[in-house]
């Protein structure tokens, strides 16, 4: 499952700089794939959709951090949790119940990520 960040989030940023896949922005921020990984040219996202990798996306949120869910990978492979949740001093880094993925799920996309 992807990490989600809720509207309890106080914008300090904590999160932000601990993510090892550059999942997690400010709000208003466009993200893109290729942001903190490896990935270049065509992506495919996880809901079938192919995207090149350099463009930038809408902000998922203009108030407050966010996630990109499919740039999360709950820290799998780098971390023993979700380094986010960790240091979130407001406890607003919670499970995404909308993505649910298996541990391989998350370290296959871990490795497409991070080559």
């Amino acid at each position: 499952m992807a990490i989600k960040i809720t509207d309890e989030c106080i914008n300090c940023g904590a999160c932000e700089p601990e993510c090892p896949n550059n999942a997690i922005y400010e709000g208003g921020v466009e993200w893109a794939m290729s942001d903190g990984t490896s990935v270049k040219g065509v992506y495919v996202l996880m809901n079938g959709t192919e995207v090149d990798a350099d463009k930038r996306n809408e902000p998922i949120s203009v108030d407050t951090y966010y996630i990109v869910p499919n740039k999360c990978t709950e820290c799998q492979g780098f971390h023993e949790e979700p380094q986010c949740a960790a240091v979130c001093p407001v406890d607003c880094c919670v499970p995404d119940e909308t993505y649910v993925e298996t541990v391989e799920a998350l370290m296959a996309k871990k490795e497409k990520m991070h080559l």
